[in-house]
């Protein structure tokens, strides 16, 4: 089967939308290569990331060569070129579909993340609302066949869009095929030498690089797992964009409440506009800035390590179309305190401490509690890595892909 695929987020996007394409082709690729992939993009960035999606065996890339370009031919000039390709289905890895596919008899199938912006619709400006629901709408109307990637969105679609159920499968977002290196995971981070500058962006309210002597007061070496040893102070993480539906400043406000001894440091990864400058401004007036550290940007290799290292990872977002920094925790053997709302249960699974988000003192709660269990601690490492190996594993994942294509074609 030659299947086509829109592609311009995997060769020019290089965070979640990008990723999924990505990881898609990865697993597809690799489990199912059988089929012919065609990657069609309006222009290609070249990079060491999308270089070995140039070079992949079973893949071509194709980019527009006549008149129109860009998101004119994305939109309007793709189904020519699919027909032309003489394509048998076609897969949107991002919410939308071009037009003109029914017209030409190609089946597809489009994959809905979320609907965000009818969730969260401050965190949107009403004219890019306005354009993402009519694309998600056209994309629901037309495509063959949905996919959603969690049960979750799978509820938004419905409630959102009318869409009939029998409509839309469920196939879980793949994750980055580092996580399931573990050779390549078990080594810690080296600890930074004394004098050393931090390899984080710090933040101007005062982000630090961990010290190499001491600890917090009263923390024991047995919150120190696998990596986190020697002199290296113990830490916290959260991964993901810093904007008000993430909830980083519930996270800082649960951390102030903490007994002294065990305010353990936090570091974030994720850049943010105004709600960073919120949580940043909060911090300064609070004068808690020691007990964080940011990172905007950072290599796969370097985040599973980091995950892998950490005490526990801090993911309490109002809502969220997959979860995939719980996935990614869960894999790395780090304990996860997440929410019980939208699609982080499904993420999270029971191997992960589940709060109400809105709740401060219940994030606190949380925190201390995995903090002074070992017991319990080790049982979320434990479980967790278990569910997500088995829920999400790339070959799993990769045959329900199949399987839908071969239900619509």
């Amino acid at each position: 089967m030659k299947i086509g695929y829109d592609a311009k987020r995997l060769f020019n996007n290089f965070t979640g939308l990008g990723n999924y394409s990505r990881t898609m082709i990865d697993i597809l690729t690799t489990y199912v290569p059988e089929h012919q992939y065609l990657l069609y993009s309006p222009k290609v960035t070249r990079n060491q990331v999308t270089m070995p999606y140039l070079e992949m065996e079973g893949c071509r890339t194709i980019v527009p060569t006549g008149m129109m370009k860009g998101s004119l031919w994305r939109t309007y000039g793709m189904a020519s070129a699919l027909k032309n390709d003489e394509i048998d289905l076609f897969h949107g890895l991002s919410n939308e579909l071009p037009v003109g596919l029914e017209r030409r008899r190609i089946p597809s199938v489009v994959t809905i993340h979320d609907v965000a912006f009818h969730t969260f619709p401050d965190m949107y400006r009403w004219h890019d609302r306005m354009i993402y629901d009519r694309k998600w709408k056209y994309a629901c109307r037309h495509a063959s066949h949905i996919i959603a990637i969690s049960e979750s969105t799978k509820a938004d679609i419905i409630r959102f869009y009318d869409v009939p159920e029998e409509k839309i499968s469920v196939v879980y977002q793949p994750v980055n095929k580092v996580y399931y290196e573990r050779e390549a995971l078990e080594p810690p981070l080296t600890p930074p030498k004394e004098g050393d500058s931090c390899c984080f962006e710090s933040s101007s309210l005062g982000g630090f690089c961990p010290p190499i002597t001491g600890e917090p007061k009263g923390v024991q070496r047995p919150l120190n797992k696998r990596g986190v040893s020697g002199s290296m102070v113990p830490y916290m993480l959260y991964v993901g964009s810093v904007n008000s539906r993430k909830n980083l400043l519930g996270i800082v406000k649960a951390m102030e409440l903490l007994p002294a001894d065990l305010q353990l440091p936090l570091t974030i990864v994720g850049g943010g506009g105004n709600y960073k400058r919120e949580v940043e401004q909060y911090i300064a007036e609070h004068h808690i800035g020691h007990l964080f550290q940011w990172a905007t940007a950072i290599d796969s290799e370097s985040l599973k390590q980091l995950y892998t290292n950490a005490t526990m990872f801090l993911y309490p977002s109002f809502y969220e179309g997959f979860g995939l920094p719980v996935v990614e925790a869960l894999l790395s053997g780090c304990p996860v305190l997440t929410s019980n709302t939208s699609s982080l249960p499904e993420a999270g699974g029971p191997g992960s401490l589940q709060v109400d988000p809105r709740n401060v003192e219940e994030i606190r709660d949380g925190i201390v509690k995995i903090l002074t269990d070992d017991v319990l601690r080790n049982q979320m490492i434990e479980n967790g890595r278990k569910y997500a190996q088995e829920k999400f594993h790339p070959e799993t994942l990769a045959k329900k892909v199949e399987e839908v294509y071969e239900r619509v074609v």
